[in-house]
């Protein structure tokens, strides 16, 4: 079968009766277009079965309409709610995102920081605020705008959206201690690759230090974080410092294996030991006992990103300028767990 030739936007413009420049504009999603006009285009477009040439169009713009796009993981719900507020907002545009995984690797971030690049993007999002020194040089003499998620307690390369980290860890640190806990220890994984969770558990043990309650005992993991993680941490710390009254996980998969492992035990919670993680993600809402959490905007910090590039963009509206950071706010959530 022979296949036959791609509509061009020529084609579109003299089947819809109007110029390629309004074919263009429709195409791009440009606003203050005509109901009549748009109508017209997109008829005409979907008879044709048109497809704009993003490759030609960023030859003309020297830049695409891709926002790319760098997160650690996808392994949880954190980081697919942060995709989703971003799609929540470019959907509604002619943007489109274009996605790298560095797996919380830093050299792995400069490799797609690099290629990423050479696509001419719009935008860039990237995670953290730690960086090589080479991802740092590309992003500074990138023109346009970088936005770096999830974190606030850093100064950003351009913009930066996020939540303060050292004020989770003071919020769970006055929490347990006004609980009246005493042996209080922490619990991390994945060897704390991303530095916020050295940021949390560092602000953690200050302030216990500052309450005259010093960290009883901390067991860093080099394994990925888990539920079955969680479980056998949970059972090996207790086994070796048994007067443990309270555990502070660096996030909610090591607190739900924590928890099973205390129902497995007979462990009563909070009456023997406190629980506690960070997050607050959906499954928590499946548990049969409300566990403590901290709940970071997720899904609100992605809109928000998306938001501020699109301001960044369109200039007639207010953005932050360089070197601006906006502060997410964190949700204490009070459980049954402590």
């Amino acid at each position: 079968m022979r296949k036959l030739a791609r509509a061009t936007l020529k084609d579109v413009a003299e089947l819809s009766g109007v110029s390629e420049i309004s074919v263009s504009r429709v195409m791009r999603n440009t606003p203050n277009i005509s109901s009549t006009l748009r109508k017209k285009v997109e008829q005409a477009a979907a008879t044709l079965n048109y497809t704009p040439n993003r490759v030609a169009g960023a030859l003309a713009s020297k830049s695409t309409q891709l926002l790319a796009v760098i997160v650690p993981s996808m392994s949880n719900s954190v980081f697919p709610e942060v995709l989703d507020g971003i799609d929540a907002v470019l959907s509604k545009t002619a943007y489109r995102t274009v996605l790298g995984i560095s797996h919380y690797d830093e050299q792995r971030e400069e490799e797609i920081i690099q290629d990423l690049l050479s696509w001419n993007p719009s935008g860039i999002i990237v995670t953290g605020f730690e960086h090589t020194a080479r991802s740092l040089d590309m992003l500074s003499r990138f023109p346009n705008p970088v936005i770096e998620i999830m974190d606030a307690d850093g100064s950003p390369i351009d913009v930066s959206i996020g939540v303060s980290h050292q004020q989770a860890g003071i919020l769970m640190a006055d929490h347990l201690v006004g609980q009246g806990y005493r042996k209080i220890a922490y619990v991390g994984a994945e060897g704390e690759r991303p530095s916020r969770s050295i940021k949390r558990r560092e602000s953690f043990r200050k302030r216990l230090s500052e309450l005259a309650v010093p960290l009883s005992c901390m067991q860093i993991e080099a394994s990925d974080s888990s539920v079955l993680l969680g479980k056998q941490t949970c059972s090996d710390l207790l086994r070796k410092y048994p007067d443990t009254d309270a555990i502070y996980f660096d996030n909610d998969d090591l607190v739900v294996g924590a928890y099973m492992h205390c129902l497995q035990a007979g462990i009563d919670i909070p009456g023997q030991l406190a629980l506690a993680g960070f997050n607050g993600l959906p499954f928590m809402d499946a548990m049969p006992m409300k566990i403590t959490t901290i709940r970071t905007p997720r899904l609100e910090m992605g809109v928000a990103a998306a938001e501020l590039f699109l301001a960044r963009m369109e200039t007639e509206k207010q953005a932050p300028a360089e070197g601006s950071k906006v502060v997410m706010p964190l949700q204490f959530i009070l459980g049954e767990t402590s």
